[in-house]
């Protein structure tokens, strides 16, 4: 059989993609450079200063879960560019609010050499829930860790009458300082100084001019250093302001030249610029043992899922050895526990 004869007819080329009009584009422009902005001041408002307003103070709380999202954004916006060009340009964009906040995460999961020599100091930092932490454990864990001090939040009368009867006999004495409200609640406004007695004489002092009281402790044991129990207020709405003013009250301790240990529950982590700009001259127990992201809040959560609020400071050169927290029913912080190394006198 004979092929058929060339026609010379050629299938017609397919019309070439259309473009959207000018006005879609720019409206696509608009929505994307939005959305980039949008995810970078909830990522790095902190750059910019502004993580000390609502709801950036409460949104970079999450920074290491959100820089997750961010990495999602990013491979999501990749995979469509080959047939969305326009996608290229935001998914760049985030690629950077990504990897300035991984250089800023990152380093806090590395952990500094153990320090040598020096005297060894165990300090225990835990918020009890307006007294409703399980007494009977807190004791338990403090007769088996046995702190040289700790910084007891939300302890007030009540509570310590409790407690005092169980760790008293373990060689501890106590200092509580407690706030008003209009309510009459005393155990949420409280702030209590564990001490063990080994530390010999101790004088105490009280800052009552913030919401929380400030317990400061000087014991012979100590020399020079001074234990400081804190307490700030959360940063919810209405309330931020107040919590940049008691963060910020933390200089007097990283910047005063004389050493000291400041441990509570300071409802900020290391992602807040007031956070960083008022310790700036202590370090951090957590950091500096590659733990800053293990979650203290709220311990109802997967032990894996929220911020690190609960921090023991110490001006150098006083260093962490180790830092664990710990699960105590009734409460929703977990306790933090560190083993600092103090410098011989």
């Amino acid at each position: 059989m004979s092929a058929l004869p060339e026609t010379g007819l050629r299938h017609p080329a397919a019309p070439p993609r259309p473009r959207p009009p000018l006005r879609h584009r720019t409206r696509f422009r608009l929505v994307a450079s939005g959305g980039v902005v949008g995810v970078a001041l909830l990522t790095l408002p902190d750059l910019l200063r502004i993580d000390r307003i609502t709801p950036f103070a409460q949104a970079v709380s999450f920074r290491p879960y959100a820089l997750v999202g961010v990495a999602a954004l990013v491979l999501v916006l990749a995979g469509l560019s080959w047939r969305f060009r326009q996608l290229i340009l935001p998914a760049a964009a985030l690629l950077v609010v990504l990897a300035v906040g991984a250089a800023m995460t990152f380093p806090r999961t590395q952990a500094e050499p153990v320090p040598s020599g020096g005297r060894p100091l165990t300090v225990l930092a835990f918020n009890v829930l307006d007294g409703a932490a399980d007494v009977t454990a807190l004791a338990e864990l403090i007769r088996v860790e046995r702190p040289d001090l700790a910084a007891l939040i939300e302890v007030g009368p009540w509570y310590r009458d409790r407690l005092a009867p169980l760790v008293e006999p373990l060689g501890y004495r106590m200092v509580t300082a407690t706030g008003t409200d209009s309510d009459g609640v005393t155990d949420v406004f409280g702030v209590t100084a564990l001490v063990a007695e080994h530390l010999g004489e101790v004088t105490s002092h009280v800052d009552a001019s913030t919401p929380f009281p400030i317990v400061e402790i000087e014991a012979a044991g100590l020399a020079a250093t001074r234990f400081v129990a804190f307490h700030a207020v959360a940063p919810r709405r209405g309330d931020v302001r107040q919590w940049s003013a008691d963060l910020r009250t933390l200089e007097r301790y990283c910047a005063g030249g004389a050493p000291a240990i400041v441990a509570g529950d300071f409802n900020a982590t290391l992602d807040h610029s007031v956070l960083r700009d008022a310790t700036s001259g202590c370090s951090d127990a957590a950091a500096q043992r590659g733990r800053a992201l293990w979650p203290t809040w709220p311990a109802w959560m997967p032990g894996w899922f929220g911020p690190q609020i609960d921090h023991v400071f110490a001006t150098t050169p006083i260093a962490a050895e180790d830092f664990t927290v710990h699960e105590i029913a009734g409460s929703d912080h977990r306790a933090v526990l560190t083993r600092l190394r103090l410098p011989e006198q």
